[in-house]
This record gives structure tokens, C-alpha cells and sequence, in this order.
């Protein structure tokens, strides 16, 4: 008897051998795989946001040297994620792995970090992008609808005010469709590359003078507030979120792979590809940047505030073309970290991670084959997590302690859930069934090394960034308080007495949609199919 099954390519084969409907629209390259993940890591926001973490935090030794020493343990947790995702190409992407490996509550435990680290990068994301908008904006002495961004007033609310509007702009273009959506990262990555090489070229070129070699590579400082007999150990490691952060995000690859063409192996390559190419060209604009840093007492005074420096180094007019670059760039990236974000929700919630109810919601995807309530749920939240970036120091200075807090959150919560699927791979040895892109027998080591340097991290960046964050000491003020390890202790507690409660009886890790015999069109056999 003939069949009169439709013909599935070997990527929806193997969706449906992990037990899921082709239900999202693979419409995404192996290039375009890639590109969201180089474009979510985006160097040309991480690199300028954060610089002057690393330069109150070490000064340039933190960026010259910190950068490739830092890129190399990423790297290595990127192989090791590629090894799962070649294995397991899913939308749930790490969760879904912890519990393959696992069971259900670690893939449990591992949504709920994955998500909060999702929803906080979105968060940063945007807001850095607001933040060196506003500054662009007062360049241009821009005043509209009563709102000039040229003067010092009210500088967080229009801030923040910017922030909600790109926010919504990168909801609009999620909701829209995936083709647009990869056609937007793939513009993305040469904006990238020929922004880069643009910025190093006027860094070079335009500056009256730049700074000594020793400078670059010697130079110390440390504006933390904490001692000197404290700078390797402490304020050095503290300047190192530079590196973790803009190096981050990379599982993207992994929640588009349910859209991407030969997923078993683009995923896997989009993940290391993203970190490499992001670290070595990272690297080469940060010693740009740092080159061209003469004027050190003012870059102190500024707390290496790279708007600050780049328009000393350059000019108004260069300064403000070096920064729209940089700017656009962060806007790319926010709207690729808002799809990954939304697709993670969206796997979660097909699997019932948020209750019935809930779930139903926001696994639900348009005609478009887009989850828009995933995408309308992850935005509200990012701009839920901001909102206390509306309060700056008591004594009217516009610093928002609070994204800073979101950085660190965005950090440990992604660095914690890229680990524990890591861990349980180590832990599964020889029995894992490897896919097409594995690491063979160095598993070991790597996935061993990865799982120490995590645990390193989440430790350094829950300690306080200033003296006045310490409880204990006189001086300890609620603004300057890093609530990153708060927001940590609250997920755990919470995901676990979520599990105890409830969730243990309608999260099973897994809700298989279809099995490998019904994709095909053959009747399953009665005797292995479940009741």
C-alpha cells in the first residue's frame, strides 16, 4: 500500500525524534544562525557600555591583557555548548538539554536561570542603547516636545523614556516575521565588521596623539574605592565583567536552531564561531579605544565613560560618528537578544513551565508562525527589571546604580545555566550520544574546566563593586548595593519552592508533541507506542 505522507527533510526528522512539530517557521541560515549570536554578543555594545568597568577596575591592563585571557575560558563553555546543541537541536536549547541529561528539575531550575538571565540582557541592552542615544542626542543639542537632551536635567527619565521606545520598536519587529528577522541580523554582522574597522581607522588616524605601548599593556588604575593591597585579587577580577559580559548570549544559536537549516551543525558552529570572531575583533577596537586615551585625568574623572573619551579623543564630529555607529549596532543587538529571548519562552512554555494555563498562552505562535506573547511577555518584563534605573544617587547625580546590578544579573544567570547542562554532560561521560560537531575525548577537561570558572565567576561578580556596597561598612548606602546575589538567592528560593509546590506535577522536562513514526506518516508500532 503506497503512503501518502509528505516528505520531511532531516532537520524535521530530527525534531521529531526529540519529540517536537516543526511549528516555527526554518527559515534562518547557517549564516543567519550565526549572525544573531555575533550580533546579541555585539562588541559594538558590550565593548563601549562596559568599558569603564574595566577601567575603574584595573585601567588598561584590564582591557589589553584581561580581554583575551577571559575570551579563552568563554570559548571553551562555547565548545561545550555547541557539543549539546549539535546533539540536541531544540529551541529550549540548554533547559531542555538539563533535562535530557538530568531530569525535570534541573531543566526546571535551568529555565528559570536561563530566563532571568534572557530577560536582563534584553534589559541592559536596551537601556545602554538609550544611554548613548541620549548622550548622540544633546550632541545634536536635540530639544523636542519639550524635552531637551542637551541640558543635565532629568537625565535618567529621558533615559529611560528613550529606553521604552526602543523597546517597543524591537517588540514591533519581532512580531513581524523570522525572514525579516534574518535579514536584519545579517545586515547586522557587516554593520559589525565595517563599523569596527571604520572606528579603528578614525581612532587611528584622527587623534593628535596616542598612547605608549607600556601605557596600554602596563598602566594600572583603580578607581573602586577599595585599597591598593586589594587590586589583584579583588579589584582586578572586578574589571573582568567587561569580557563576561559583552562575550554572552551566544546560546541564541541554540533557541533558532528549530529555524535554521542543518541545525545539527550551523547551531553548533554559531555558537564557537560567534565567541571567536567577537573576541579577536573586540579585542582589536578595545586597544583601539584605549590607544587613543591621552588624557587620563579626564578619563578618570569621567569613571572611563566611553562617550566622554571618545569625544575628547576625537572631536564633537568624529565623537558623534564613532557613537551613532556604536549606537545602531546596540539596536541590532537588542532586537536579536528580545527573539532569543522570546523563543526561549516560548520552548519553556510548550513544555508547561509556566503552568497550564499560562503555557497554553505563550506557546502559542501567529499566523506568521511568530510566539508574539513570549515576545510581549519577555519585553514587559525587561522593562519591569529597569524601572528601578529610574533612581539615581540622593544627591542628584544620574547614576543608575541599578543597571549596573542588571549586568551582573544578566552574567550569573546566563553563566549559570549555560554550566549545569555543561556539568551534566561531564557527568553523563561516555554514554552521552554525541552529535555531528562533538569535542571527542577532550570533553573532560572542558567541561570540567567550565564548570570550576562559572562557579569562579557568579562568586566575583556578586561581591560589591564599591566600598559603599559593603553592609558592614560605615559608609554602606542602598544605591551603590549590588542586588545581583539578591536576585540570584530569589530565583533559587523561589524556582524551589515553585517546584515543591506545584510545578513537580506538570513540569516533566519534556511534553513530546509528536513521535518519529507520526512525522513520517507510518503507524506506530502498538507494542512500543506510550498508552
Amino acid at each position: 500500500m503506497e503512503s501518502s505522507s509528505v516528505p520531511i527533510d532531516s532537520d524535521e526528522k530530527r525534531l521529531a525524534e526529540l519529540g517536537y512539530k516543526q511549528s516555527l517557521n526554518r527559515a534562518w541560515s547557517g549564516f543567519s544562525n550565526f549572525a544573531i549570536s555575533f550580533t546579541i554578543i555585539s562588541i559594538l555594545a558590550g565593548c563601549f557600555t562596559t568599558y569603564g568597568q574595566a577601567w575603574n577596575n584595573g585601567g588598561p591592563i584590564a582591557i589589553s591583557i584581561g580581554w583575551p585571557l577571559i575570551s579563552i575560558p568563554i570559548l571553551i563553555i562555547g565548545f561545550c555548548m555547541s557539543e549539546l546543541v549539535s546533539a540536541y537541536p531544540t529551541a529550549g536549547g540548554i533547559y531542555w538539554w538539563a533535562g535530557r541529561l538530568g531530569g525535570p528539575v534541573w531543566a526546571w531550575f535551568t529555565g528559570w536561570f536561563n530566563l532571568i538571565g534572557l530577560i536582563a540582557v534584553v534589559a541592559s541592552v536596551d537601556y545602554a542603547a538609550a544611554t548613548f542615544l541620549n548622550v548622540v542626542l544633546g550632541l545634536y543639542e536635540v530639544n523636542i516636545f519639550g524635552i531637551n537632551f542637551a541640558d543635565e536635567s532629568h537625565v535618567l527619565a529621558e533615559v529611560f523614556l528613550l529606553f521604552v521606545i526602543i523597546l517597543l520598536i524591537h517588540v514591533f519587529l519581532n512580531v513581524r516575521n523570522t525572514h525579516l528577522l534574518a535579514r536584519i541580523n545579517n545586515v547586522s554582522v557587516w554593520w559589525h565588521v565595517i563599523g569596527v574597522a571604520a572606528i579603528v581607522v578614525v581612532l587611528i588616524f584622527v587623534p593628535s596623539g596616542h598612547q605608549s605601548f607600556s601605557f596600554v599593556f602596563g598602566h594600572r588604575i583603580n578607581q573602586s574605592g577599595f585599597s591598593g593591597s586589594m587590586f589583584w585579587f579583588y579589584v582586578l577580577p572586578l574589571g573582568f565583567l567587561l569580557t563576561q559580559y559583552t562575550i554572552t548570549g551566544f546560546d541564541a544559536s541554540a533557541h533558532i536552531s528549530e529555524e535554521t537549516h542543518g541545525a545539527s551543525t550551523a547551531a553548533a558552529k554559531g555558537v564557537w564561531r560567534s565567541i571567536f570572531y567577537s573576541a579577536v575583533i573586540g579585542w582589536i577596537v578595545l586597544l583601539a579605544i584605549t590607544f587613543a586615551v591621552t588624557n587620563v585625568k579626564g578619563a578618570n574623572e569621567a569613571f572611563g565613560f566611553a562617550p566622554t573619551l571618545l569625544v575628547e579623543a576625537l572631536g564633537s564630529g568624529w565623537g558623534k560618528f564613532v557613537l551613532i555607529i556604536s549606537v545602531v549596532g546596540q539596536l541590532f543587538c537588542g532586537a536579536a537578544c528580545l527573539t532569543s529571548a522570546s523563543r526561549m519562552c516560548y520552548a519553556f512554555s510548550r513544555d508547561n513551565g509556566f503552568g497550564k494555563r499560562a503555557s497554553s498562552k505563550l506557546s502559542t505562535v501567529n499566523s506568521k508562525r511568530v510566539p508574539i506573547y513570549a515576545v510581549l511577555m519577555m519585553a514587559a518584563l525587561a522593562l519591569i527589571i529597569t524601572l528601578p534605573a529610574l533612581q539615581g544617587k540622593s544627591n542628584g547625580e544620574a547614576v543608575p546604580f541599578a543597571f549596573y546590578a542588571v549586568v551582573s544579573i544578566t552574567v550569573i544567570g546566563l553563566y549559570i545555566a549555560y554550566v549545569i547542562p555543561i556539568f551534566l554532560r561531564w557527568r553523563k561521560g561516555d554514554e552521552f550520544q554525541a552529535g555531528p560537531w562533538n569535542n571527542g575525548r577532550k570533553y573532560k577537561w572542558m567541561n570540567s574546566f567550565a564548570t570550576f570558572w562559572v562557579i569562579l565567576i557568579t562568586i566575583i561578580f556578586c561581591l560589591p563593586f564599591t566600598p559603599e556596597a559593603v553592609p558592614w561598612n560605615s559608609e554602606f548606602s542602598w544605591e551603590a548595593f549590588n542586588y545581583a546575589p539578591l536576585a540570584v538567592a530569589v530565583v533559587i528560593l523561589g524556582a524551589a519552592i515553585t517546584w515543591l509546590v506545584s510545578a513537580r506535577r506538570h513540569f516533566t522536562g519534556q511534553i513530546r508533541e509528536i513521535d518519529i513514526e507520526e512525522a513520517l506518516g507510518e503507524s506506530p508500532d502498538p507494542q512500543t507506542s506510550a498508552p
